[in-house]
Parts: C-alpha cells; structure tokens; sequence
C-alpha cells in the first residue's frame, strides 16, 4: 500500500475513533506533501475533523465555520476514495442543522 493510503486510512479510523486532532494530522500531511487530484476532498476532511474538534473543545463558532468551509469544497463530489460523499454531506448537513440550533449565549 501507498504511503499516500497509509495516510488517508489512518486519518478515517482516527475520525472513526472521535479522534479529530489526529485525523486532521493524518489528512494534513497527505494533503500538503502529495500532489494528489482529489485534494479539495482531502482539505474538506481536514475541516470536518477540525470542526469535530472544534466542537468537543467548546468552540462552538469554530466547529460551524469549519463545517460551512467543508461543504463547500466537497459539494461537487459526488463519490471519492469508496466514500459515498453524497450521504457523507447529508450527514454533514444534519450536524450542521444541530451546530446551528444550540444557543450559544
């Protein structure tokens, strides 16, 4: 297996294991040392492991910025890496919905 894949399966069961800071570590040197052709998707990961952990940090504005910029470089895929991304924005879209209605004050 490819460094490359080494990377990227390490940073989904690091996500898988709510650990945010490493899977965005993990997806962060994929992304800045491999010219990869789907690095928008890469970067739209890292966002939502840093949105997950902005959130379980209780920064709760990070976590919703974080979650708008993911969406916004993965819209156009629609399949990437065997990840369904159109169920994966769904669920994004979900947690957003849930991010926005907790009062902040």
């Amino acid at each position: 297996m490819k460094k490359e894949d080494v990377l990227f399966n390490k940073g989904i069961e690091a996500f898988n294991n709510r650990q945010f800071y490493d899977a965005h570590e993990y997806w962060e040197e994929l992304w800045l040392d491999y010219k990869l052709n789907d690095a928008k998707f890469i970067q739209g990961l890292i966002q939502l492991a840093v949105s997950y952990f902005h959130f379980f940090n209780q920064n709760l504005n990070g976590a919703r910025s974080m979650l708008k910029k993911c969406l916004k470089k993965i819209d156009p895929i629609e399949f990437e890496r065997g990840i369904d991304v159109i169920e994966l924005k769904s669920q994004i879209c979900n947690v957003q919905k849930y991010f926005d209605n907790i009062d902040n004050t």
